[in-house]
């Protein structure tokens, strides 16, 4: 009986340029991976290709993703890489992935490190290489951030500019890395008028609201939002100096781990705002910090659910105050656009709908669902049909986007015929090499982001007993929880509301999964549903939607 050969699956990832030159390239890796496997009689179930994205975080590697549920489904024997460092840089992650691989019966193995998980020493060599990687890792990051550090400490800026400069070659220094920092005057122009608005007392929707309607853009080419012109009013690089290390672990806190103590030196750029203006704005910014207490009370369901019929956003609590002919005070609650609210009358209107009005409608609809078998049986044979005809579009879309990738190729191929020729000037090419390989990542990332999707793709029909179960658990505790729970309840059973030109209510898109779940097993009021959920789900791990 002859031995079937062993399926292998390749996984490549790079995350930038200078990897590329240090010989990390995708290409390279995909050559070497399929050498050793042709070399092997081994045989390539498929190459899985994260391209231009980092290994420190399992965030948005689409292609990893989809390795991961075809191991599930017991696809392929082994996986293979040129590095290890290649699957992650981070220990955990590493002995995650392992693990879950592991499960499936499915060994790894490290072509450059050369040891496989298939033996105790092999997963041994494979966890200490983890530890010795995110050592490395953890080495690097201190090293550039001391670099950083130091360079503030110099006025040096560090990252990306902000709206009114550019960074130019430095003609005072030979060294082709230097640059030196100078202002973009039509910027420059755009920042001195955000300082002399707020100084002359206008508010920070008011200005975003002027700048959005003279046809200014943010350095992205975005209209003005409050929180935009709140960072430039705070940034003192304006006032020539440098600011670092403002917040720590950025990756994992956000704008949680702000630092007490950020590093601010005078900078070797020269200053937008001088001094006397730069120190009144801050000194009306402070006094305008306070958080003032609620001018109104009100228990708003919906926030963030509910769509803007114009643009999309999302609508957001806001009130009017006015005064009734007895000269009884009067606020009215509504659901406001909150690209308006944010950004001005520029960007889309206030499209409000009363606060009492929106709540009363979805709720009135929902019950109206919850109450009634045969409607909802009928929006569950919708959705069954939907499912069936799903991955049609997915599939015309990934095709397409082959056919890009393909093009591409042949384009990059072509251009390194050229840039082996010896009498050709290898510069000219440099910039636009680096152009195709930008397209070549984004169009690598787009082809496995739809892989994934349509390797996701549930077409098996949605039980009506199992969809039945789910709303009458939701019933339940809409109807008995207080308010803050039946707003995290809405929040996880809404995708979101949408209203129609005249500004009622469309359409309500429930989705539940299994977030669902951990709510029921918390709450009170529902345990004995969500433990049933939770047994029907362990089985059957999927998300079911449904637009009412």
């Amino acid at each position: 009986m002859t031995n079937m050969p062993v399926k292998v699956a390749i996984y490549a990832r790079v995350s930038t340029e200078d990897q590329a030159e240090q010989g990390y390239s995708i290409d390279a890796q995909l050559d070497t991976l399929r050498g050793y496997c042709k070399k092997n009689s081994l045989q390539v179930y498929e190459e899985y290709i994260d391209a231009g994205i980092s290994g420190t975080s399992l965030k948005g590697r689409v292609a990893l993703q989809r390795l991961q549920r075809d191991a599930e489904k017991g696809l392929f024997d082994e996986l293979l890489v040129w590095k290890i460092n290649r699957l992650a840089r981070n220990a955990y992650n590493l002995l995650g992935i392992l693990d879950h691989l592991e499960h499936h019966n499915v060994s790894f193995r490290s072509y450059s490190d050369n040891f496989e998980t298939s033996t105790p020493i092999g997963k041994f060599a494979f966890q200490m290489m983890g530890a010795v990687g995110e050592l490395e890792r953890n080495t690097i990051v201190e090293n550039v951030k001391m670099g950083m550090k130091q360079r503030a400490k110099k006025g040096e800026h560090n990252g990306k500019l902000p709206l009114g400069y550019q960074a130019v070659a430095d003609p005072s220094n030979l060294s082709k890395r230097s640059k030196a920092v100078v202002i973009v005057p039509d910027e420059a122009i755009i920042v001195r008028k955000i300082f002399e608005l707020y100084a002359a007392g206008r508010g920070l929707r008011s200005i975003a609201n002027e700048l959005n309607h003279s046809g200014y853009k943010t350095k992205t080419g975005n209209t003005f939002s409050t929180t935009a012109i709140k960072e430039i009013l705070n940034n003192p690089f304006y006032n020539g100096k440098v600011r670092y290390n403002r917040y720590e672990n950025w990756s994992n806190k956000r704008r949680r781990g702000k630092s007490a103590e950020p590093i601010i030196a005078d900078g070797k750029h020269e200053a937008i705002i001088h001094d006397a203006l730069w120190e009144k704005v801050q000194f009306l910014s402070k006094k305008k910090s306070f958080t003032p207490s609620r001018v109104f009370d009100g228990e708003f369901l919906l926030s963030g659910l509910i769509r803007c019929p114009k643009c999309g956003a999302a609508m957001v609590a806001s009130r009017t105050r006015s005064k009734t002919k007895t000269g009884e005070i009067v606020n009215r609650l509504y659901y406001s656009c909150g690209a308006f609210r944010s950004k001005g009358s520029s960007v889309c209107s206030a499209n409000s709908i009363r606060k009492q009005e929106a709540e009363t409608e979805v709720m009135n609809r929902l019950r109206q669902v919850l109450s009634k078998d045969r409607i909802l049986k009928a929006i569950v044979d919708k959705i069954n049909h939907k499912l069936v005809t799903r991955t049609v579009p997915l599939q015309a879309e990934l095709s397409h986007i082959k056919s890009q990738l393909e093009q591409a190729e042949n384009k990059k191929r072509r251009y390194l015929d050229v840039f082996d020729q010896e009498s050709v000037d290898k510069s000219i090419f440099i910039g636009r090499m680096q152009e195709i390989q930008a397209e070549l990542n984004k169009l690598q990332t787009e082809k496995s982001r739809l892989e994934l999707e349509l390797s996701e793709g549930n077409t098996s029909p949605v039980s009506f007993e199992q969809v039945r179960e789910l709303i009458h658990g939701f019933n339940q505790v809409l109807t008995a929880a207080p308010f803050e729970q039946r707003k995290t309840l809405l929040h996880l059973f809404i995708k979101r509301i949408t209203m129609d030109t005249s500004k009622k209510i469309e359409t309500i898109e429930l989705s539940f999964d299994e977030h669902v779940d951990s709510y029921f097993s918390d709450s009170p009021v529902a345990v004995a549903v969500g433990d049933s959920l939770q047994r029907k789900q362990a089985r059957k791990r999927e998300r079911i939607e449904i637009a009412i």
